[in-house]
């Protein structure tokens, strides 16, 4: 019968198939672009939520702001497809940083990447929320519920492995294409031949503050959330098909030009129609009624932009597991985020990244409104310190047409530089200061598990040469003991068996119950002296830690102390619940109490099976 685990998650896959596991660009494309080509979604809706407290005039900077934006995806679109020729191994800014820029600002980059990824994969699931709830209002109170359901089918479907969440996203993601440029180019139509365009000062609501040079600043630093996603390529290079990097480049180049349509086709749309949003609504329903009407159409717009959004979290699940691998191999990260599991996938990035941000949904109440502040700051972070990497990279190359490539990164450094600014002022005082104080810790989170990781080589390495010498003494063997029965008595054979230095310990919690124990033991025992300590306090772990540290100053040079832990293993997992896990106790304790003397202790599992 196949376990639960293979029933979601599927056989484990060999390492041969690694190769075979690639991504065709067709399918690439699904897999890396949900993210950029749906934050459409969020962007549009923050450029209206910005502009709409200052009524119509404020709504008439949306046009200029989203022509402002376009030419900065532009940029960042020649300058990433770069970068794919230069690092084919992936690592994006992290790597480029680091590389270039030095070990500090590459984990500069390397926090503001990871950050940006759990923000993508909460703003994407609460946003797809929020468009289905606007079609259906009954879905607006489960919002929560909703987004963290769609959050485990993703992580189970990338669970399966690079191929069939690929196959999975494809769908959603061509279904949002077909239907959102549909939309468009109906609305392009209508706005060309059908109707004339309407009036903002007739639409808009009253004015609630006045336009200034913050609020547009403000307002774009939210649009620019519709650049999220464009780096998620060149982080992924190894997942394409040979030749990996001309096949990344180009569906880069294809999804840039997606983008570009669906986010300026969709703010001319609701300029030109004068589309203003009813109470529990998105911009984006707002136009697809002014344009589709409230018929199925409608509906099914809806219905895709929820598809793609809850799989635009696919472009975290593929980024995220990528970059903490990376950073793991380096010592940065813990070493099990580097292992692949077993379908081919970094499986431990995965389940961080979605307990992340499930965390993030419920504690910001599944609202991507509240979630936006936090994003901007670490994407456009990544994005300026990757392009700048990418500068000092073609002055050391000095390779083909050096100069104009220098000049190409150096363009985006700098638009993205400023864009940085503009979204850490402005976004300041509404959590941006979250990310701006998150970075610093997760750097130093960053050097003290390296710090851990070489001071462990340190402590293992082996000596210049061998050193001969006088074997050991026999160690000396310390076996707790809970009474006398049958699991105690083959944990004494062994300890017999490798040393005549053995000791039993029974801890007494009852008085009394030592008399019981000795007199049994004189029968059972094998001659193994019994020594009884008292517990006052009803401790088993304190009194024998204390004995056992007592001890350490008496052994012989070199001796070693080997702690044998009788334990008896229930039949059914149910039964474990059963028992005193008394034996779990101190083999816990032994193993994270600091040693004394300078001797080390030898731990020794025996288990009794129960068999029923």
């Amino acid at each position: 019968m196949r376990s639960l685990r293979e029933f979601l998650i599927g056989p484990p896959i060999p390492t041969r198939r690694l190769a075979s596991e690639r991504l065709s660009k067709f399918r690439a494309l699904a897999a890396f672009s949900p993210d950029a080509l749906s934050s459409v979604a969020y962007a549009n809706q923050e450029i209206y939520l910005g502009l709409v407290v200052a009524g119509a005039a404020g709504l008439a900077f949306a046009w200029p702001i989203a022509l402002g934006i376009g030419v900065l995806l532009g940029v960042l679109a020649l300058s990433y497809s770069q970068t794919i020729h230069a690092y084919p191994s992936g690592g994006g800014s992290y790597t480029v940083a680091r590389e270039n820029l030095g070990t500090n600002w590459g984990l500069i980059a390397a926090a503001a990447l990871l950050i940006d990824y759990v923000l993508t994969a909460a703003v994407s699931l609460t946003a797809g929320v929020a468009a289905i709830a606007s079609a259906f209002p009954i879905l607006w109170p489960w919002r929560v519920e909703l987004a963290l359901l769609i959050l485990v089918i993703i992580t189970v479907a990338n669970l399966r492995g690079i191929r069939e969440s690929g196959a999975l996203m494809t769908v959603p993601v061509y279904l949002f294409l077909v239907t959102f440029l549909g939309m468009i180019a109906v609305g392009l139509v209508r706005a060309a031949f059908v109707d004339p365009a309407g009036s903002l000062a007739v639409a808009a609501p009253p004015a609630s503050l006045p336009l200034s040079l913050f609020l547009v600043m403000h307002t774009f630093a939210s649009g620019c959330t519709a650049l999220t996603g464009i780096e998620a390529i060149s982080n992924g290079v190894p997942a394409f098909k040979p030749p990996e990097s001309r096949n990344a480049d180009r569906t880069l180049r294809v999804m840039a030009i997606l983008m570009g349509a669906l986010f300026l086709g969709s703010i001319f749309l609701t300029q030109h129609f004068a589309v203003i949003a009813g109470p529990n609504e998105t911009i984006l329903s707002a136009l697809a009624r002014r344009v589709l009407g409230g018929g199925p159409l409608y509906y099914v717009v809806q219905a895709a932009t929820l598809l793609v959004l809850a799989v635009a979290a696919n472009t975290s699940f593929a980024g995220f597991p990528r970059v903490t691998s990376i950073l793991a191999r380096d010592g940065f990260l813990p070493h099990p985020l580097s292992q692949l599991g077993d379908r081919l996938v970094y499986s431990n990035g995965m389940l961080l990244l979605a307990s992340l941000s499930g965390v993030l949904i419920v504690v910001f109440r599944g609202d991507s409104h509240l979630l936006i502040p936090l994003f901007a700051v670490g994407v456009f972070l990544a994005f300026s310190l990757s392009q700048a990497g990418m500068v000092v990279h073609w002055v050391r190359q000095h390779g083909p047409r050096w100069p104009l490539k220098a000049v190409i990164n150096g363009l985006g450094a700098a638009t993205t530089i400023i864009t940085l600014g503009i979204v850490g002022v402005s976004k300041f005082l509404d959590g941006a200061w979250i990310v701006i104080l998150l970075i610093p810790i997760l750097v130093f989170v960053f050097f003290t598990i390296r710090g851990h990781y070489r001071e462990t080589r340190k402590e293992l390495a082996l000596p210049a040469a061998p050193q001969a010498g006088a074997l050991p003494p026999p160690p000396r063997v310390i076996l707790p003991i809970s009474g006398v029965h049958r699991g105690i008595l083959e944990a004494l054979d062994f300890a017999l068996s490798i040393s005549r230095d053995v000791t039993a310990v029974y801890i007494e919690i009852h008085p009394g119950d030592a008399r019981r124990i000795r007199d049994t033991w004189k029968d059972w025992g094998r001659d193994v002296p019994l020594k009884v300590l008292d517990s006052p306090y009803r401790s088993i772990v304190d009194p024998l830690m204390d004995y056992l540290d007592a001890l350490d100053g008496q052994l012989a040079q070199g001796q070693q102390v080997v702690i044998i832990v009788p334990e008896f293993i229930p039949a059914r997992w149910w039964q474990f619940w059963l028992h005193n896990q008394t034996a779990w106790l101190i083999k816990l304790a032994l193993l994270y109490r600091r040693r004394r003397h300078g001797h080390g202790r030898v731990i020794v599992d025996i288990p009794f099976y129960l068999r029923r």
